[in-house]
């Protein structure tokens, strides 16, 4: 089974390329991300640990090498300004799911404690605002007002979809069409704009940058759909982070939306009694009994493999958008990369 390991799914060279490529954006950050105030730059260090599998980087600087083969290039060097804006989408990341963590009350992150669960929801506040601050004043550095005005944009998109997720949170009769309007904004549209500036950047036309935008705008929705997946059927020790979180805070994804779609009445309502219960548990080993329960109750009814299949269908229709990038290493890495979107386990 694939996992989303970055360069280890490629050739080489090409692995090579990525991980400088990616060392090159984690000094980047690095630098950014720093204070000569002793408890903020502690705090940018700790938040680091966020870092896991740094697909929007990725995205970057491999669309770009993809677009350089466009020009008939075997080989592209990574320019600066891939470093720096696959730096700036990535410390923006780092600040959603810092802000996440608290509004999901989540305890941990990457097998560590959230920044909000060791320092209070008001540090992690402030902290996720700072990080977002860093990430535009770096972007600022960019010799292109279009690329800046377009992180602006999409930034705003993702706020939009986490207000709309809030309000339509409770709703159990929350239909597809919101759903994939949610998740196309808070999560598809930050790794989307990955693809279409990393292949701007490597000179790509407006119409092939748009394609790219929409190799990984479905690549996004269906990352978020494993994701939803993870925390309903994923083990905590794999993934890494607090699990049941969305059940709890009342967040109904895909494969309820199957599942209600599917069943009976009377199982509708069991379901939606066990989903409440959540919200009332306290206890740790309460919550991973109504988790199971879902969890079992999804697997019978089909939803979690419905699911699963629209998330390959998603993938399928992204590989297809790769079909003007000329073939070789960068192309097949995005291929395979997207494979393993919904194949990973974490």
């Amino acid at each position: 089974m694939h996992t989303l390991t970055g360069p280890s799914l490629a050739p080489a060279p090409l692995s090579s390329i990525l991980r400088d490529g990616l060392c090159a954006v984690e000094n980047r950050m690095a630098l950014h991300l720093s204070s000569d105030l002793g408890e903020v730059a502690a705090l940018c260090r700790y938040v680091e640990r966020y870092r896991g599998k740094m697909l929007r980087p990725t995205l970057v600087i491999a669309c770009g090498l993809a677009c350089g083969a466009c020009d008939g290039r075997a080989e592209m060097a990574v320019s600066d300004r891939h470093i720096t804006i696959g730096a700036v989408l990535e410390i923006i990341h780092l600040a959603t799911l810092v802000h996440d963590d608290i509004l999901d009350d989540a305890e941990t992150r990457r097998g560590a404690p959230t920044v909000s669960a060791m320092r209070g929801n008001e540090t992690a506040v402030i902290l996720g605002d700072y990080l977002i601050a860093r990430a535009f004043h770096l972007c600022s550095t960019l010799d292109s007002q279009a690329a800046a005005l377009r992180v602006g944009e999409i930034t705003s998109i993702v706020c939009e979809g986490e207000m709309l997720q809030l309000a339509r949170r409770g709703q159990l009769s929350l239909d597809e069409k919101t759903y994939f309007e949610i998740i196309e904004r808070k999560t598809a549209a930050l790794i989307a704009v990955a693809c279409e500036l990393g292949a701007s950047f490597a000179g790509a036309d407006r119409e092939l940058s748009r394609r790219f935008y929409s190799f990984g705008r479905n690549l996004g929705i269906a990352f978020q759909i494993i994701d939803d997946l993870l925390d309903l059927v994923g083990s905590e020790t794999v993934v890494g982070k607090s699990l049941g979180r969305d059940l709890e805070k009342g967040k109904i994804t895909l494969p309820l939306i199957h599942h209600f779609a599917g069943v009976t009445p009377p199982e509708r309502d069991r379901m939606a009694d066990v989903i409440r219960s959540l919200a009332a548990a306290e206890s740790h080993e309460a919550v991973a009994a109504a988790r199971a329960d879902i969890a079992a109750a999804l697997e019978r009814s089909g939803a979690i493999s419905k699911a699963r299949g629209v998330a390959s269908g998603l993938v399928a229709e992204a590989k297809a958008l790769l079909a003007p990038v000329p073939p070789g290493p960068a192309r097949d890495f995005l291929a395979a990369l997207a494979d393993a979107v919904i194949q990973r386990e974490f």
